[in-house]
């Protein structure tokens, strides 16, 4: 039987890999569109009940990391076969708040997720400066924006190592901290057991989420399914 580490290998993607880029976009846009691994099904809360299709969320996890690649937070897990099956792509920029709706046609319900994650990331962000007196700026905090893995064994283990992996070159590289908006419970359960990022707190005590049963367009994610978007931070 062969070990999770001998099974997987782990690299840090640049914009001269392209083929492992698209593959790495492939491997994110199943997992969050929806996907079979080992009897389990894996799917983003949100872009389930907002039924987005594969080939507009696959454009978009590909333009996300065609534009952050070069910042070199985004990870991936090889089998032995040299595919991709697990991912954590992230980013070193400040939470933006567009405020307005960006996408269009078959992809519009997006703007729904958008609004979600820009909710929270303001909540935060206004937080923060309170308690540290300064905005957030580029390049202090590293932002984990999407995990899938698709792997049929070790997926905890990929988890855990994708993660270690660029938490670990943040910490080298002098980031503040690491910062998640966490849309389901299993993503609150890896960052917590696996890398001790947890829930933020507000000052007044409070935790920042935004509630599914609270949003209109998403009332019908069951709660025991997911009950929110939440804010995760880990400060180094």
């Amino acid at each position: 039987m062969q070990t999770t580490q001998e099974l997987y290998t782990y690299e840090i993607l640049t914009a001269e890999q392209p083929d492992l880029i698209q593959k790495a976009a492939e491997c994110l846009a199943r997992t969050f569109i929806g996907v079979d691994v080992s009897g389990k099904w894996v799917q983003e809360p949100m872009v389930g009940e907002l039924h987005l299709n594969y080939e507009d969320f696959y454009q978009f996890t590909k333009d996300y990391l065609d534009s952050t690649i070069d910042q070199g937070y985004c990870v991936v897990a090889k089998d032995i076969d040299n595919n991709v099956v697990g991912v954590l792509a992230g980013d070193t920029n400040a939470p933006e708040i567009i405020g307005e709706d960006v996408f269009e046609g078959s992809f519009y319900e997006m703007n729904v997720i958008l609004r979600v994650l820009e909710d929270v990331d303001k909540r935060f962000m206004e937080d923060y400066q309170k308690r540290t007196g300064k905005e957030i700026e580029d390049g202090e905090l590293l932002h984990l924006f999407m995990l899938g893995v698709i792997a049929e064994q070790g997926r905890h283990e990929i988890i855990q190592q994708l993660g270690n992996i660029l938490i670990n070159k943040a910490i080298s590289q002098g980031l503040k901290g690491v910062l998640v908006e966490a849309t389901n419970p299993k993503s609150v359960r890896v960052f917590e057991k696996y890398h001790n990022i947890q829930k933020y707190k507000d000052l007044e005590g409070n935790y920042i989420v935004h509630k599914y049963q609270e949003n209109s367009k998403l009332n019908g994610i069951p709660e025991n399914i997911a009950d929110g978007t939440y804010i995760l931070l880990k400060e180094f």
